[in-house]
């Protein structure tokens, strides 16, 4: 490919953008959450203030690649769930936009109008097309609920010249201390190449199974305690229940990974294995086991809903090394850096 310039939409904090910059790539951010924007300006991070429907790729000529992370709160399972209820709606808003509809004030009727914002990258790509500047590569990203939204774009997006390659990702299997699981969308121009999602390169995790388990080939998946380091084991003890029963508390020891970091992460206690209370993690500590290197500078309001909304640095390094054809050793580099060696690939 190219010189490589991306443009990423909901870039939130920057965990997509602070992978591409340890990778050696140029990335700008469209977001309008001051908090974000704040975190953003402190980690010296490209960005563009606004909402990402109010621009178009015509702003951003030099861009080639065209990534995304819609806001996931009405897909998710601890979320409103407004999102998966009109799915099949939302799967016809995309069959109209690929017949060149214009379905932006249908959009703003949905219950939450959220639920359409994962349309936007669709109508970024086929203006691209439109406009005589198809992107190089799209990547996307999102909670597992969304992955009928990728499967329905990605045959859009094979209709008009692109290779299209998407699926559900384990974080834990690209080396991240937590089990998170993410609807990935990778599509490349036919003349640029075939597009591929990224190989795992640790274990899943399966409770009660240990590390030593499993796939030689594989690195043993991470635990929180690699990554957040205590002088004391400690168990984190999660503000959900499991099961649906609000009671039953989902339960982690450091010496596992961490269950999904979520925007509620600071309501989850840390207790000694003995029981004793510890503190609970801090900002900082949140936003390692997110893969966020050690010194993050987060800034502004409401920092744990930045942290629980970004994608993990390390599971981004993945996906755009394999979006966008880097080398291995380029990779190995960045995860190394991004987890001050406590990574490897």
């Amino acid at each position: 490919m190219p010189d490589i310039e991306i443009v990423d939409l909901f870039a939130g904090p920057g965990g997509l953008d602070v992978a591409a910059k340890h990778l050696g790539l140029t990335a700008t951010g469209i977001e309008w959450d001051d908090g974000a924007k704040a975190t953003r300006k402190a980690a010296e991070l490209g960005t563009e203030p606004g909402d990402v429907r109010n621009f178009g790729p015509e702003k951003f000529d030099d861009a080639n690649v065209l990534a995304g992370g819609p806001p996931c709160q009405t897909y998710t399972v601890a979320g409103t769930g407004s999102g998966r209820r009109a799915l099949e709606d939302v799967l016809g808003f995309a069959e109209r936009m690929a017949k060149g509809e214009d379905v932006r004030s249908d959009l703003t009727r949905l219950d939450d109008v959220r639920t359409g914002l994962v349309l936007e990258p669709l109508r970024w790509a086929l203006a691209a097309i439109e406009q005589g500047r198809a992107y190089d590569a799209i990547i996307l990203e999102q909670v597992p609920a969304v992955l009928p939204v990728w499967v329905a774009m990605g045959k859009i997006l094979e209709s008009v010249g692109y290779s299209v390659d998407h699926g559900v990702l384990r974080a834990e299997q690209f080396g991240v201390p937590q089990t998170r699981r993410r609807a990935i969308l990778i599509a490349r121009r036919r003349e640029v190449g075939a597009a591929k999602m990224p190989k795992p390169t640790h274990r899943p995790f399966r409770k009660g199974v240990p590390r030593e388990a499993g796939d030689p080939s594989l690195k043993p998946w991470v635990p929180m305690r690699e990554v957040v380091k205590r002088p004391q084991a400690y168990e984190v003890v999660s503000n959900y229940g499991t099961g649906g029963d609000p009671k039953a508390r989902g339960r982690r020891t450091c010496f596992e990974p961490s269950a999904t970091v979520t925007g509620k992460i600071s309501r989850n206690r840390v207790v000694a294995l003995d029981g004793r209370e510890l503190d609970r993690f801090s900002h900082g500590e949140a936003g390692q086991l997110q893969t966020f290197p050690e010194g993050h500078p987060w800034r502004g309001r409401d920092v744990a809903q930045q942290i629980g909304n970004a994608i993990p640095p390390v599971l981004a390094a993945h996906v755009l090394a394999a979006a966008l054809d880097l080398e291995h050793e380029v990779l190995a580099k960045a995860v190394d850096e991004l987890s001050g060696g406590r990574i490897t690939v």
